[in-house]
């Protein structure tokens, strides 16, 4: 327990709007109308919010020992502000808590996330749960 890790950072792009627009089709103003936006509180297009929430994920994939014995089991999550074209984030989490599963032979590990800009701000945070294969011995 308390095991942190950190990403390396990724910077978010016209090109990954569009196409997660296009993945999940969420073809919201706030993503996908340059003009509409700069007339609103953010002043350009932002990203979908499960756009970062994908992105921390793989980015804290690349940062984690591999383990093919991993599920993700459940999710609290925060969007706290905006992330724009060109910002990059990083990902950071910590292992919080560790439990015996009701599944035999797995346990419950909780992990805390924050996903941060080159600002240092978090923009969003959370919680997620994951079954862990136990250790035989």
């Amino acid at each position: 327990m308390g095991d942190e890790y950190t990403s390396p950072g990724r910077t978010v792009t016209e090109a990954d709007i569009v196409i997660f627009a296009g993945l999940s089709g969420d073809y919201n103003v706030l993503h996908t109308d340059a003009e509409h936006m700069k007339s609103s509180i953010f002043g350009e297009r932002i990203a979908h919010g499960l756009l970062g929430l994908s992105i921390q994920h793989g980015l804290l994939t690349r940062s984690m020992p591999a383990t093919a014995d991993l599920r993700l089991a459940g999710l609290k999550w925060k969007f706290k502000g905006p992330i724009k074209i060109g910002d990059t984030l990083h990902a950071r989490a910590r292992i919080v808590a560790k439990q015996d599963s009701d599944e035999p032979g797995w346990g419950l590990v909780t992990m805390d996330r924050r996903v941060l800009n080159q600002l240092g701000e978090v923009v969003q945070e959370g919680a997620t749960e994951h079954l862990v294969a136990r250790r035989l011995g």
